[in-house]
């Protein structure tokens, strides 16, 4: 058994197997630097929940190829869908702490997310979906868009 420490102090204890889902911890696990509780100072308690949820379920369908009881790729991929319904500090959040942990999967899922987001919005909505100030000056916006053209035809 593993126990994480996040950086509002919270405490997660796992299973090894779920644990070596983190790869920055299972680094640490095999270089022996995994005896007591490992801080985990760059993740909130709330969000390595979220994060220690998401290994859970991946480890589950894993494992579970071997019995019969197995989770489909499609009950999968529906969870997955329904994980990431998320607003969009908590998505960023967690792909900082999918990034800082080292969980590729988590982070693809997580970055095709905030795609999916922004696909086929305008600048000025994207702006507005994640509480972007337009700092620049009509004239350098202007500029900008005649420089790249080619992205807005």
């Amino acid at each position: 058994m593993i126990t994480l420490k996040s950086s509002d102090g919270e405490t997660f204890d796992l299973d090894e197997v779920v644990a070596a889902e983190l790869k920055t911890i299972k680094n640490m696990m095999e270089d022996g630097c995994a005896e007591s509780v490992i801080p985990v100072p760059n993740v909130e308690g709330k969000i390595l929940g979220k994060v220690i949820e998401y290994c859970k379920k991946h480890v589950k369908k894993s494992t579970a190829k071997a019995e019969e009881h197995s989770l489909s790729d499609a009950d999968l991929k529906a969870w997955d869908s329904d994980f990431i319904k998320l607003d969009p500090a908590t998505l960023f959040d967690l792909i900082r702490a999918a990034k800082h942990l080292d969980i590729n999967s988590l982070l693809d899922l997580l970055c095709q997310a905030v795609a999916d987001m922004i696909k086929g919005k305008s600048t000025e909505e994207i702006r507005n979906l994640f509480n972007i100030k337009n700092d620049f000056t009509p004239e350098e916006e202007q500029e900008i868009l005649r420089e790249n053209q080619w992205v807005f035809h």
